[in-house]
């Protein structure tokens, strides 16, 4: 009988066993030990432990634990604080690299994203307009500066900058598709965009684009000398503020002669703007303090208003419609099933609009201008401790002395022979004592590992500087000697 028919094997030898082809009637399906949504929320953290190494990432763990990041279990975040197991308030100034520009849960945020499921609204629109894809690509191109009208809409910086340097190549054409990129890159993890992220770590020994060329940042003179002899390169991919490099700008002459020799060379400028982008600089785009405009750029992290993944590719008319204009063309980089989803996108069109309403850039140039000065003070008052203050905006770097300058001179000779081996060290070490000793998450940079990355939520107020810098104060008081002997009693502990 039909969905009655069972599967049935021949009895052979274990030489020539044969199985009959035969539909299979399903046994009573099993259920699987699966946890709840509440058991999740009640998790203790000595079984978050065992199944993040058991199925997620053992070796993050480590330097999670490492830390001591790993004791810390997050209940609930709300504004600029998280609150931990224990009750404690931890003032985030990572930001989860650039992601939080409206802080933790902002309630106007919630209330839209509330709304939109109470009203059962529909989310997957591809077989139908989406009235709020189409809404977010408005308003992204009424906030984009000159002909940045085209939107292409994604759930990841990398697939945003996957997009971006597809559509620069189709506009290009095969013979003018090599890409240039810049030392300590970091453009994402996708194996097209892998390929202009520089790092052996992440590229590990996986197959590449070739068609790539790398010249320091911020050195027009060797962009030049690169265009000039090889007529292959049609795009010069750029972060207007390198993040993973360890928060590095370049001066507005090198950004307007760049525009100038792309012009004169027929080639396209992508500015990679997933970090500092989306109001982190003070600016919307971090290319507007240098007054340039690029050809095609790229936005995520803080896009999703901290709730959702969202991310856009934006590109000039005219790049966009030569590159996939026609119905023939349309398809080839088309929305995918989850770019311009109904709620990341009225997450993002709400975000932008409290952008405006609050005021937050000019809260993140008027604050981020306050923290600067901070910071350059407690330089000014540890200089064998830190280095380098660098950055815009909530977009700072800090940058700590090699290990052996903050030595005593009698053994500064033997240890700067370790300084390459040390780098981190000292800025884990001071991030470890922030957050276990003074309630405050700070970050790190993936090339230039004495650097530490703060990238607070652009509601940061002046207060909030006050705390973090009290806070890090008191840590590099006590010198270099206690910053260590404290860490490794944390180790010990």
């Amino acid at each position: 009988m039909f969905g009655l028919l069972k599967k049935t094997e021949e009895k052979t030898t274990e030489a020539n066993r044969v199985a009959v082809d035969a539909p299979t009637l399903a046994p009573d399906l099993v259920r699987p030990d699966l946890l709840t949504v509440e058991q999740a929320k009640a998790m203790p953290l000595d079984q978050m432990t065992k199944l993040f190494n058991a199925h997620l990432n053992p070796g993050q763990y480590h330097f999670m634990k490492l830390l001591g990041f790993h004791k810390v279990k997050i209940e609930s975040a709300e504004g600029m604080f998280y609150t931990d197991q224990n009750g404690r308030r931890i003032l985030d100034f990572f930001g989860g690299f650039g992601s939080l520009a409206f802080g933790h849960n902002h309630p106007r945020i919630l209330a839209a994203r509330q709304k939109f499921q109470q009203e059962n609204r529909h989310e997957i629109a591809m077989a139908f307009l989406s009235q709020y894809a189409a809404a977010l690509a408005h308003n992204l191109a009424a906030i984009a500066p000159g002909d940045l009208d085209m939107v292409f809409l994604g759930s990841s910086g990398s697939e945003a900058m996957e997009a971006a340097i597809k559509v620069a190549e189709r506009y290009q054409g095969p013979k003018r598709a090599k890409v240039l990129y810049a030392q300590n890159a970091f453009h994402g993890k996708t194996k097209g965009v892998l390929s202009i992220t520089d790092s052996t770590l992440y590229q590990s020994e996986f197959t590449l684009v070739e068609d790539v060329k790398k010249v320091p940042f911020g050195d027009l003179e060797a962009i030049r000398e690169a265009l000039e002899s090889d007529p292959e390169i049609g795009i010069v991919c750029l972060e207007t503020i390198q993040g993973g490099g360890g928060i590095i700008e370049a001066p507005t002459e090198f950004w307007q002669g760049l525009r100038a020799l792309c012009d004169q060379k027929g080639v396209l400028w992508v500015a990679d703007e997933v970090q500092s982008g989306t109001g982190r600089s003070g600016r919307f785009f971090a290319f507007e303090h240098h007054g340039v405009i690029p050809d095609v750029t790229a936005l995520a992290k803080s896009l999703g208003g901290g709730k959702t993944a969202m991310a856009a590719m934006i590109a000039r008319r005219e790049i966009y419609m030569k590159a996939y204009g026609k119905p023939s063309t349309a398809l080839i980089h088309g929305p995918a099933t989850f770019g311009g989803i109904g709620e990341a996108c009225i997450t993002a069109i709400e975000g932008l609009n409290i952008m405006y309403d609050e005021k937050l850039m000019e809260n993140a140039a008027e604050v981020g201008a306050y923290l600067k000065a901070e910071l350059e003070r407690l330089m000014a008052k540890y200089p064998k401790l830190i280095k380098d203050v660098r950055g815009r905006g909530f977009m700072m770097g800090l940058e700590f002395q090699d290990f052996s300058r903050t030595m005593p001179a009698a053994v500064k000779p033997m240890l700067s022979l370790m300084d390459e081996k040390l780098k981190g060290s000292l800025s884990g070490f001071i991030g470890s004592s922030l957050l276990r000793d003074h309630d405050v998450l700070v970050a790190f940079t993936e090339y230039n590992r004495n650097v530490v990355r703060l990238q607070p939520p652009l509601i940061a107020s002046r207060e909030n500087v006050d705390q973090f810098i009290t806070a890090l104060d008191a840590v590099l008081g006590g010198g270099v000697v206690k910053i260590v002997t404290d860490f490794i009693k944390s180790q010990r502990g």
